[in-house]
């Protein structure tokens, strides 16, 4: 089987994530890894692989085919320009970028390039929600979802304030999974406020939001985000309709149950990310080189990302102003 050799473009946390599920894909091959501070390590974990500064380096290699892009949000376009031009295949972490001209130019870049782009929005990748979207059209006409994303305790400081912020960090993924389990957003509206630390207010964020969407078929959603859920990484969808429902429970520590005569313990969620959605981060990549090799449908576009972007942007405006807000189509 030829396997689809690719570079990794940061090899920050989530960098070192897909370098382990890489290592072991048979569909991929990574033949080189760029990010401007080497890690001491990698030589050791990894001999035969180039570790490079510098990214045209990366991109003027012809052996290099498909590029994984892992660098902080602001990078996003023009390290997608860059790449579609030189004729690589790329998948780029969530979000596609933070500016929309930015990332509208990135986006024909790719059209023009003819290249495979896939977005890192690992949520959609996860078990629970593959299933419940297979199974979607059970619950007959769709009328309400509930999306519930609670982080397991507030970020540093340092991270918020470069951040983009809730909508565009945090709740951008539960925006994306809305439009994935319901289609086009038609309308959204938000509440929030800084009920867990007072200083995130000093970079014009909040830690607690409620947000509400509408869709093009009538339905509605209820988007709930907090920073700190002290019981651990809450993550839980509620898909209702004409026909039934659909929803997952959160995944636990363990699934040992305690029964007693005073109280019921069982385990508590999963930590954090990294811990819930490690399956999904691999599973993506199966879908990124079946794109490739088989031509098959992007699982997660650079449209799906567009759009993302977009209810982001209008959440972080229906919250400023108390209205609520249209979402501009492509």
């Amino acid at each position: 089987m030829t396997k689809i050799k690719i570079a990794i473009i940061s090899y920050g946390r989530i960098g070192k994530v897909h370098m382990k599920n890489l290592a072991i894909n048979p569909d991929f091959e990574v033949v080189m890894v760029c990010d401007i501070i080497e890690d001491p390590d990698f030589k050791e974990d990894y001999p035969a692989i180039p570790f490079v500064k510098d990214y045209d380096e990366v991109l003027a290699n012809p052996a290099v085919e498909a590029v994984l892009i892992g660098t902080p949000t602001k990078f996003h376009p023009s390290q997608i320009i860059a790449a579609a031009k030189a004729g690589k295949h790329i998948f780029c972490e969530k979000p596609v970028g933070s500016e929309l001209d930015e990332i509208m130019e990135a986006y024909e870049a790719v059209k023009e390039a003819g290249v495979k782009f896939q977005l890192g929005f690992n949520r959609r990748f996860d078990d629970d929600f593959l299933n419940i979207k297979a199974r979607i059209a059970e619950i007959g006409e769709p009328q309400i979802l509930k999306i519930t994303s609670r982080d397991p305790g507030m970020p540093p400081l340092d991270y918020v304030k470069g951040s983009g912020g809730l909508f565009m960090d945090m709740a951008i993924h539960d925006f994306d999974m809305a439009r994935y389990m319901f289609g086009e957003v038609k309308t959204v509206s938000a509440k929030g406020g800084a009920l867990i630390d007072p200083a995130i207010t000093q970079y014009d964020d909040i830690d607690t939001a409620i947000t509400t969407l509408t869709f093009e078929n009538g339905a509605m959603a209820v988007v709930d985000n907090s920073r700190q859920a002290v019981y651990g990484y809450d993550q839980r969808l509620e898909a209702f309709g004409s026909k039934g429902m659909l929803a997952n429970s959160n995944h636990t520590d363990h699934n040992t149950i305690f029964s007693g005569s005073d109280h019921i313990q069982s385990g508590k969620p999963q930590l954090f990310f990294l811990e819930r959605y490690l399956k999904s981060y691999d599973t993506e990549l199966k879908f990124f080189a079946d794109s490739i090799k088989n031509n098959a449908p992007i699982a997660c576009s650079f449209e799906d990302g567009i759009m993302a972007v977009k209810i982001a942007k209008s959440a972080k405006e229906a919250l400023v102003t108390g209205q609520t807000i249209a979402i501009e189509k492509i």
